[in-house]
């Protein structure tokens, strides 16, 4: 893929001072401005190719249809709750975020507060403060031979689980992606939702927030826990339902919370954050001096890997572009958009497409069909779509113009240049070369056709370089001229074609 050019680039909160020094060694123009409302944002975010931002700044899509040349958003930080990813995917910018930045200072908080939880650590210590001395009041319970839920097995579950289990508790888990196979080999038994709830002491999550994980603890579910399950929240506000929450607490089903995040934050209700049994933090999970350093490293190596084409990491709407910067890839990026061209210019009426298939062959194309087919729809939907087309947004922009895009990729092709097979269900009897002058030509089969083109082209000035006829002999068919040059007027086909079209690849 051809390096991404990012030129400036603003910063509007509080990010890690080795972020801007990165991204300025490499030639990249940076501006921090914090504290900014939402109009200041859209009115500012106009001169800027990369936005970096934390977890105060709010990226909607008043703030995304604002800008101008933004092709990249960062997040230093996991996950991108405040970003509306579908508007930046929409508009063909990349979303990026640090997946394994602030995973230790996570994991570690989890681990204090599920400690904190089985000791009474906090509730304690007020206590001694207030000048008592209640050695009844906080007995707490050992850890060891008790069961840890752990709700979500990426990077931060799995971390817990291995901290947790040096204290001798048993871990178990659910994860609708991670393998069994993999969380077997760091000690965690996967199980369904429904049979690990009874089996729990404790309870961790460790999800994206989305509408299958919200409310993933609520009423129904906290009933079919053991009585006084504790349960942590580490994650994301909402995916434990937080009234529901409240409820299992008062009624004794819940016997504590640990709490660092929280649908609305700072919490304005404050009966969950005020309960006797709640340890609750302000959303300090990544607050570390070393995940906020990490973060703020990452997120910038990010951008410059990217910009150096050297790779991608951390794309969370772009991931078809991760394989366009092995060797090569410019060059099928490049046949892939020349094929959509072909398809649009030899499109018989100004009727959209219904349904396009994108078919690859070959050991070459095997890891690139994903990219081919976005690069396909970016020279189909050129000039069509009404939004700039690139390799983010091509095949959202397809479905919203209402066509269906399916891919394929079958095995063994002969060695060669890129050929065109099919056009339109005219089949050639010869694969189509894509390369140099094409003209295309839809017309009713005829003995006379070629000659009659053949005097047109000697006429003009153009040699005829090749020539390539479909396989049926009857009804309107395509045809493909290779030519020396392009003709200069394609009017003078009208008498013999239905259709022409011509290009250079």
């Amino acid at each position: 893929m051809a390096p991404i050019s990012i030129k400036r680039i603003l910063i509007s909160e509080s990010v890690d001072p080795c972020c801007k020094k990165i991204l300025q060694e490499n030639g990249i123009q940076v501006t921090e401005k914090q504290n900014m409302s939402k109009d200041d944002l859209i009115a500012e975010i106009k001169d800027y190719d990369g936005l970096v931002v934390r977890s105060a700044t709010k990226v909607t899509a008043d703030v995304i249809n604002a800008t101008g040349n933004l092709q990249i958003i960062g997040r230093a930080g996991t996950g991108v709750d405040n970003v509306d990813v579908d508007a930046a995917t929409k508009k063909g910018i990349i979303v990026m975020n640090t997946p394994s930045g602030n995973t230790i200072s996570a994991a570690e908080l989890t681990c204090t507060l599920l400690m904190s939880l089985s000791r009474h650590v906090p509730q304690a210590a007020m206590s001694m403060k207030a000048g008592n001395w209640d050695r009844k009041k906080f007995m707490g319970a050992e850890m060891y031979g008790k069961i840890l839920g752990i709700v979500g097995l990426g990077r931060i579950g799995k971390e817990v689980a291995t901290r947790m289990q040096s204290f001798g508790m048993k871990t178990i888990g659910y994860d609708p992606v991670t393998p069994p196979e993999v969380t077997a080999t760091w000690g965690v038994d996967q199980m369904s939702l429904e049979q690990l709830w009874p089996q729990c002491d404790y309870i961790t999550v460790h999800t994206p927030l989305m509408p299958s994980t919200a409310g993933l603890l609520n009423d129904t579910s906290f009933a079919k826990c053991k009585k006084g399950v504790k349960v942590v929240n580490c994650a994301r506000g909402g995916i434990i339902d937080e009234d529901a929450l409240l409820r299992a607490l008062e009624s004794g089903q819940c016997g504590g919370a640990g709490l660092d995040v929280f649908v609305e934050e700072p919490p304005k209700n404050r009966a969950l954050v005020n309960h006797p049994n709640v340890i609750s933090c302000p959303h300090l999970g990544a607050s570390t001096k070393e995940a906020q350093a990490r973060c703020g490293q990452d997120i910038a190596l990010q951008i410059v890997d990217m910009v150096m084409g050297k790779g991608l990491v951390g794309a969370v709407n772009a991931q078809v572009l991760a394989s366009t910067f092995s060797p090569g890839s410019h060059q099928w990026i490049k046949l892939g958009e020349a094929v959509g061209v072909v398809l649009k210019s030899c499109t018989t009426s100004k009727q959209p497409f219904s349904q396009v298939q994108i078919t690859t062959q070959g050991d070459c194309l095997k890891g690139s069909s994903g990219y081919m087919t976005s690069a396909v729809m970016v020279g189909l939907l050129t000039d069509v779509s009404k939004s700039c087309p690139n390799l983010v947004n091509s095949l959202t922009l397809a479905k919203e113009t209402g066509i269906k895009v399916t891919r394929n990729h079958s095995e063994g092709l002969t060695q060669g240049a890129p050929v065109l097979l099919e056009l339109n269900h005219s089949v050639f009897r010869q694969p189509v070369s894509l390369t140099g002058n094409l003209l295309f030509l839809k017309a009713t089969a005829s003995p006379q056709l070629l000659p009659s083109v053949t005097g047109l082209l000697a006429t003009a000035g153009v040699e005829m370089e090749s020539f390539s006829a479909p396989a049926a002999r009857s009804g309107d068919q395509w045809y493909c001229v290779g030519l020396s040059s392009l003709l200069g007027d394609l009017g003078a086909l009208k008498p013999l074609v239905k259709e022409a079209a011509q290009l250079s690849v």
